[in-house]
C-alpha cells in the first residue's frame, strides 16, 4: 500500500484530520458496496442500468468497495493527439490506452468511438468500456469551444459498453443546446441498459475575474453539478474546486449568504463537500479530475484522492497524469490513488 502520509507531507495533518462542520456526513448518502442496493435501485433506472451499473463498481482493484478508479483518454480530440501523446508516443495506439486501464487496475476506460472501438473485440470483455460521445474539435479557428456529438448511442452498445460519457459546457453560449443533445442522448442510454457519465465543465471567459478562476469555484461547479443530476447523469464528473464565491463576481443566477457562512468554508474538503451536496446529497456519485500533468503528479493524485473521499464523493478519474508517463509509472500512480480509497483509516470528514 502506499504510504499516504509521506507524500501529503506538511498537508498530511491539513487534510486527514479536518472535519467539516456545515454539511457533516448524517446529511449524505455515500459509496458502499450495497450502493446500487441501497440508493440507485430506488430510482427510475431500468435494471440493465443497475447491473451495468454493478459490473462497473465490482471491477479491478477497487471492485466492490464502492468506489471508481476510471481512466480516461479524450484528449487526442480535446487538446490535440499531440499535445496529449508526445510526451509518450505510444499512446498514440488505443490498444496501450486499454492495457493501461486493465494493469492499473481501473473500474473501467473512458474513450472516443474510435480508441474503444479500434480494439472492442479484444478488450470489451475484459474490461467495461465508457463511450464518449461528444468533444470539441481543437482544430476549430479561431478558438470556439462548442462540444459537439462525434458518436451515437447506438454504437457504444453495439460495441458493449456499460455506459456513455459526454461533457455540458455550462455557462457557455451553446450550453442549452448540448443540455438537450445529451439530456436525449443520455434517456436512450438508459433505454438501453447503459450508465451515464456526465463531465459538468464550466466555460464562459466572464466566469474568470481578476484574482479568481471561478471555472473551478465550488458554488458555480455545484449548481453545474445540479444540472447534471436533473438530466439523470448517474456518475457527475467535475474538477477539484479551488475557489468559492462565484456568484458573488459574476454577474449569473443567484446564491445565498449561506453557502459561504454554513454550507462550506475554505477549506477544499469542505468546498468539494459542497459539490457533493449538489449531487443530491451524494445519491449521485461524484467523481473528481486529477487535472492535468505537471510537477509532483503523484503527490497531487494523492491528494486529489483523499479530499475526494474525505468530501463523500465516488472516486477520481485519472488521465493525463497517468498516460503522460512511461507505462509502469502510470500504473503506480493509478495504484496509488487506488489505495486512498483502499485505506480504511482514511475516513469521511
Amino acid at each position: 500500500m502506499t504510504d499516504i502520509q509521506t507524500l501529503l507531507g506538511s498537508d498530511a495533518e491539513y487534510l486527514l484530520g479536518h472535519q467539516c462542520k456545515g454539511l457533516t456526513t448524517e446529511h449524505l448518502h455515500l459509496p458502499s458496496p450495497t450502493y446500487v442496493d441501497d440508493v440507485l435501485s430506488l430510482t427510475d433506472r431500468p435494471n440493465p442500468v443497475l447491473r451495468n451499473y454493478q459490473q462497473l463498481l465490482d471491477h479491478g482493484r477497487m471492485g466492490g468497495s464502492g468506489y471508481l478508479s476510471i481512466l480516461p483518454v479524450d484528449q487526442g480530440i480535446e487538446h490535440s493527439a499531440g499535445a496529449s501523446f508526445a510526451p509518450n508516443p505510444m499512446y498514440f495506439d488505443p490498444e496501450n490506452i486499454v492495457r493501461l486501464a486493465i494493469e492499473g487496475g481501473c473500474n473501467g476506460v473512458a474513450s472516443t468511438l474510435g480508441v474503444l472501438g479500434a480494439v472492442s473485440r479484444r478488450y470489451a470483455h475484459k474490461i467495461p468500456f465508457i463511450v464518449k460521445i461528444n468533444h470539441n474539435d481543437a482544430l476549430v479557428h479561431p478558438t470556439d469551444y462548442d462540444q459537439r456529438m462525434f458518436a451515437n448511442v447506438r454504437q457504444a452498445y453495439d460495441m458493449g459498453a456499460v455506459g456513455i460519457g459526454a461533457t455540458i459546457y455550462f455557462g457557455s453560449g451553446t450550453s442549452r443546446r448540448q443540455l438537450e443533445e445529451i439530456s436525449e442522448a443520455f434517456a436512450e442510454a438508459h433505454r438501453l441498459g447503459m450508465v451515464t457519465i456526465l463531465w459538468c465543465y464550466l466555460r464562459n471567459s466572464a466566469f474568470k475575474t481578476e484574482d479568481k478562476d471561478h471555472h473551478i469555484s465550488a458554488d458555480l461547479s455545484g449548481q453545474a453539478n445540479y444540472l447534471g443530476v436533473t438530466i439523470e447523469a448517474d456518475i457527475i464528473k467535475q474538477k477539484m474546486p479551488e475557489t468559492n464565491g462565484g456568484f458573488n463576481d459574476v454577474p449569473v443566477g443567484k446564491t445565498h449568504p449561506k453557502v459561504y457562512s454554513e454550507l462550506s468554508s475554505d477549506h477544499p474538503i469542505c468546498l468539494t463537500r459542497y459539490q457533493v451536496a449538489n449531487c443530491y446529497m451524494g445519491r449521485i456519485g461524484l467523481i473528481n479530475s486529477g487535472g492535468a500533468s505537471g510537477e509532483n503528479d503523484l503527490t497531487q493524485a494523492v491528494r486529489t484522492a483523499v479530499i475526494n473521499k474525505r468530501a463523500g464523493g465516488m472516486g477520481l478519474i485519472s488521465g493525463r497524469k497517468a498516460f503522460q508517463k512511461p507505462f509502469a509509472e502510470g500504473v503506480a500512480l493509478l495504484h496509488a490513488t487506488q489505495d486512498v480509497y483502499l485505506d480504511k483509516s482514511i475516513t469521511l470528514a
